[in-house]
């Protein structure tokens, strides 16, 4: 799994923008830049449409203003599933990343198997990534959720 002191690996993500899709990469999302990316199980899911999200989306601006250059929410689905949730949940202030494949949550090791419920699923955390290092990682025990929220993000901060 990764860790704190840590460099991202490279990969390729889903990102609707301006109603095209596109295709950042690892650098061009975290390069030069003071990344938030938290992560969950699956969009429209109940914690994380209810809880994990919103969060974010209220406290999107005091966030940034802790010299934070982006929050990018990312899970295991389509660009357009992410697009649509965040359109839902007005996520105007959060990079919604698609990670389809997997390939980014398998090379940080915080994959997990939900079998029947989809598949290869993200691990619910947060982390705070300077430059593509990660800084602060927080990974929520299974079934949990109190240490990946945005409220505790910010008092990080």
């Amino acid at each position: 799994m990764i860790d704190v002191g840590s460099t991202l690996p490279e990969v390729t993500f889903g990102l609707m923008k301006d109603g095209k899709m596109t295709s950042p990469h690892t650098n061009e999302l975290f390069s030069g830049k003071r990344v938030v990316l938290f992560a969950v199980p699956g969009a429209f899911t109940p914690t994380c449409s209810e809880a994990h999200l919103p969060g974010y989306v209220a406290l999107a601006d005091k966030i940034k203003a802790k010299g934070v250059d982006s929050i990018i929410c990312l899970s295991v689905n389509d660009a357009y599933v992410m697009n649509a949730w965040g359109k839902s949940a007005n996520a105007n202030e959060i990079l919604m990343v698609a990670d389809g494949n997997a390939f980014f949550t398998k090379s940080i090791g915080l994959d997990m198997n939900t079998s029947d419920f989809g598949g290869i699923r993200s691990v619910r955390y947060s982390m705070l990534v300077e430059d593509g290092e990660v800084v602060k990682l927080n990974v929520e025990d299974p079934g949990r959720f109190e240490v990946s929220d945005a409220e505790s993000m910010l008092k990080s901060l």
